[in-house]
């Protein structure tokens, strides 16, 4: 019985040392996310009209590690704002047990606080890479359209 409480001890211990690295590359995440968003309007106005003049394989290299991108971050915010939302709510209810209401506050806010952000770059994300994929099949059909005239 003393392993099982020590064990449920570190395991309460190393899951509340998460939180911060969480947050930390929840707000990451969000950067990354609003950086790819600027790449894409960039890329979409000047970008793109260049690369249909040039060769289908550094193209085809080319989108494929962008729409990763988008993807990775698409699935990883969520992820992250679920464990953002997860940790906390342990030491809130067991707050709410004590009595202590201003713990169990501030923990459904953070909690409350990286679902939001979580599920917001996962929607940017998703955006991003679902008008990325339209634009490079565009860019892909004009280049074959290039290559078989040519």
């Amino acid at each position: 019985m003393i392993i099982h409480g020590f064990t449920l001890g570190i395991l309460h211990q190393v899951v509340g040392w998460l939180l911060y690295p969480v947050i930390a590359a929840l707000g990451l995440a969000l950067l990354l996310t609003l950086w790819e968003l600027g790449t894409a309007l960039a890329e979409r106005s000047l970008t793109l009209a260049r690369l249909r003049r040039g060769e289908v394989a550094h193209f085809e290299g080319y989108a494929q590690r962008r729409l990763e991108r988008a993807d990775l971050l698409a699935r990883s915010g969520p992820i992250l704002g679920l464990m953002g939302t997860l940790i906390p709510l342990g030491p809130g209810l067991s707050a709410l047990g004590s009595g202590n209401l201003d713990i169990l506050a501030t923990a459904l806010t953070v909690a409350f606080d990286t679902t939001v952000i979580g599920l917001l770059v996962g929607l940017l994300a998703y955006l991003i890479g679902r008008v990325r994929r339209r634009w490079y099949e565009e860019t892909w059909r004009a280049m074959t359209v290039i290559a078989d005239g040519v």
